[in-house]
């Protein structure tokens, strides 16, 4: 559902990042732009020295600490913006350092461990974990810019009695990044991503090892080729991560895929223009509806 917030949400003074890379570096940018951020000081770190000081430079953030732990100790509102392993292990580390009435979220596409991690901690009625829609298949600060969330559909999924948490978190999203918030359990995420998100990544990386492995040498490729193996040129580490973490959800998926990819062989095997038109068709269908 659409997050409304039924109370006062109170506007972080200091937002800490942790990660600046395409989504940490996007928030960072887009607060530091003239609009609904103005005021709040963004402090943010990244393992990388080079990348901090970019991102300080370039007018991103107001300080870059050389640790992660003095983020964490002033900050109103705590974004981990770093792979999902990482930001498991930073939530273990950096959640008990929090200060007083703070808030914590990550930007991970895979929720259930982290929301079940969060509440093993007692950060229950402070941590919320957040999924937006958006991002980019290149990585680091450099791809970063400053309206990548903007319009962009948040999850929001709370931990079990966080709902003031979960509101806070929504109310930055919608009030200070103009994205559009919506609340949902983790395990419905994780199920729904799997098939949105997760399967089209292995499928966008099964065409190019295909065609890396198959094309003839010296071949040309046009828009398809291009456009169906977009997602193919993402991180393999950040995505080795997320398969692995959703390995429970993606594999019904993917066999639910072989049956589909079952009914094309048998009709180019028996010749059935009926069977492969009804299959394109519905495909068709669906990709014009979605625009």
């Amino acid at each position: 559902m659409r997050a409304t917030c039924t109370f006062q949400a109170v506007r972080p003074q200091t937002l800490g990042l942790i990660g600046l890379g395409a989504m940490g570096g996007s928030i960072a940018r887009q607060v530091k732009q003239p609009g609904p951020g103005h005021g709040i000081r963004v402090v943010g770190w990244s393992p990388e020295p080079a990348e901090r000081a970019i991102a300080a430079q370039e007018g991103a953030l107001d300080d870059a600490p050389p640790r992660a732990i003095d983020v964490a100790q002033v900050a109103d509102l705590l974004v981990l913006a770093a792979p999902p392993a990482a930001n498991l292990t930073q939530l273990e580390t950096l959640g008990p350092q929090l200060k007083r009435g703070a808030f914590i979220t990550d930007v991970g596409s895979v929720k259930r461990g982290i929301v079940a991690r969060a509440e093993r901690l007692g950060l229950s009625d402070r941590f919320a974990g957040s999924h937006p829609l958006a991002g980019t298949h290149r990585y680091g600060f450099e791809a970063s810019r400053p309206d990548l969330f903007r319009g962009a559909v948040v999850y929001v999924t709370p931990t079990p009695g966080g709902e003031n948490a979960a509101f806070e978190i929504s109310h930055f999203w919608q009030d200070v990044l103009e994205a559009e918030p919506v609340l949902i359990d983790a395990a419905r995420h994780d199920a729904q991503l799997a098939a949105t998100s997760h399967v089209p990544q292995v499928v966008a990386s099964l065409l190019g090892d295909f065609l890396a492995r198959h094309a003839p040498p010296g071949s040309s490729f046009g828009t398809g080729a291009a456009d169906t193996t977009r997602l193919a040129a993402s991180d393999p580490a950040l995505w080795t991560e997320i398969l692995l973490m959703n390995r429970d959800e993606i594999l019904p998926a993917l066999r639910e895929l072989e049956e589909s990819l079952g009914t094309v062989e048998r009709a180019l095997e028996t010749g059935d223009a009926g069977a492969l038109t009804a299959w394109l068709e519905r495909a068709a269908h669906w990709r014009r509806r979605l625009g």
